[in-house]
């Protein structure tokens, strides 16, 4: 299906309005030119009573030879000076002087303007009759209504004429005028079309009106964030793949050794290995997972309010055996109720992965330490850890420069990339405390609005 035009549909609507102003303009100067001329022809027949009334009584006699006028061929059949009829009666009302076509109406005593029914059949006429200065004679000029609205008609349809022979050459020049005013939005648009994402174009700024240039930021700003997702995409594919090479060789190492003839405790060695890197490359792919889940999280669920410091209490409770068998000590701090804005589950995901990372990262001895608090509008969870009596210095949780063990698939930063991830779906941030009084390490997930902890 062919989808509109901008063009089309400004055009049409440009033309709609140029057609309804216009129409309006001629019907209005149409209905002009009526009032004018009836206005012309009263005047007319005004002015030439006056000037028969000025005249001698003599001068109105009627003469024994007319005269005919000379033919005017550049005027109209209608000319109303070829129509006009005079009657003059004296004061006592007897007839002195009939001319023209008009039949002899009855005498009156009344003067002015009056539209008369003349003649078998009876035929309108507009007539004026005046008397003189000494009410001795009275005369009366018509002219009949045909004329008088025929030479209407000429006179408003002269000018709305020019009106509607003008009307096409606007609309012409005003199509001409949209196309070329669109003219930048079509360079605009084939720039747009012409950008090739994978190799990170950016829109040139080079199109001179500022109501474009929030529309050029716009799309930069979305081609700058896909192709930063675009590296991040990459980088972590990178690092799933180094991590899962390193495993999945080794099982298909211990696979086939283990087809191998070997003495019982060779054979039982194999088969721990061989569970080891799977549970290895399990959890890097759970990982995956939980990032997966962490960015759908934003459209698949609606905010809610979560109390941080329940959440964290009951995390710290299901990891406890946990830290007990790695001869590690974990806790809560207790700051009171601190309750957000936010999805529960990808906060308590976030949690978990700082947990366990802390817990993987860190040597017997360790003091790990869930806290809650609030400040300045924003409410904040972390995770931090100090060497407890008689060890060295605590890991980094998530950090492997402080990991006293081997390179891990924890130590690929993919949880913290879950975590940085629900702090981003959540509007806001996470980071390393720099400063950490008595702490080894702190690891703080901020929320951007703290919500009232009575508002639940």
């Amino acid at each position: 299906m062919t989808r509109p035009s901008l063009s089309r549909h400004l055009l049409l609507w440009a033309l709609g309005a140029l057609f309804l102003v216009w129409g309006s303009f001629v019907v209005v100067a149409y209905r002009t030119g009526i009032h004018e001329a009836d206005e012309l022809t009263d005047g007319h027949l005004a002015s030439a009573a006056a000037m028969l009334l000025n005249l001698r009584e003599a001068q109105l006699m009627p003469s024994e030879r007319s005269t005919s006028r000379i033919p005017m061929p550049g005027l109209r059949s209608h000319d109303y000076q070829q129509s006009l009829s005079i009657v003059v009666w004296n004061a006592q009302g007897a007839l002195v002087n009939h001319t023209g076509e008009a039949p002899l109406p009855a005498f009156s005593a009344g003067e002015g303007f009056a539209d008369l029914q003349l003649g078998m059949p009876p035929v309108a006429w507009r007539s004026f009759s005046q008397w003189d200065t000494d009410h001795g004679r009275k005369v009366m000029v018509l002219l009949a209504v045909q004329e008088r609205d025929d030479l209407a008609s000429d006179i408003a349809e002269q000018i709305a004429e020019p009106g509607m022979w003008l009307l096409p050459v606007v609309s012409l020049a005003l199509g001409l005028a949209v196309w070329r005013g669109l003219r930048p939005l079509y360079r605009l648009s084939d720039d747009v079309a012409r950008l090739d994402a994978a190799k990170a174009e950016r829109l040139i700024a080079r199109h001179p009106y500022r109501e474009f240039d929030s529309v050029v930021h716009s799309i930069n700003t979305l081609i700058d964030g896909q192709q930063a997702a675009l590296l991040r995409e990459r980088q972590l594919a990178s690092e799933v793949a180094h991590e899962l090479r390193t495993p999945l060789a080794s099982l298909a190492l211990q696979a086939k050794a283990l087809q191998s003839p070997m003495a019982p405790d060779e054979h039982g060695q194999a088969l721990q290995r061989v569970e080891r890197d799977a549970l290895k490359a399990g959890h890097v792919l759970a990982q995956l997972l939980a990032l997966a889940r962490a960015s759908r999280s934003e459209l698949a669920e609606a905010a809610q309010p979560v109390e941080l410091q329940a959440l964290a209490q009951r995390v710290a409770a299901e990891y406890a055996q946990a830290a007990w068998d790695g001869g590690q000590e974990i806790g809560v701090s207790d700051t009171g109720s601190v309750v957000v804005s936010g999805h529960p589950l990808p906060i308590e995901m976030a949690l978990r992965n700082l947990v366990e990372n802390a817990l993987r990262h860190t040597p017997a001895g360790t003091v790990i330490e869930i806290q809650t608090g609030q400040d300045a509008g924003s409410a904040w969870l972390q995770v931090c850890d100090r060497a407890g009596e008689g060890t060295g210095q605590g890991a980094e949780p998530g950090a492997e420069a402080h990991a006293p063990r081997a390179r891990s698939a924890e130590s690929l930063g993919l949880g913290l990339k879950i975590v940085a991830r629900v702090a981003e779906v959540h509007s806001g941030h996470f980071e390393r405390l720099a400063d950490a009084p008595d702490w080894r390490s702190c690891y703080r997930l901020s929320f951007a609005v703290a919500a009232n902890a009575g508002e639940r």
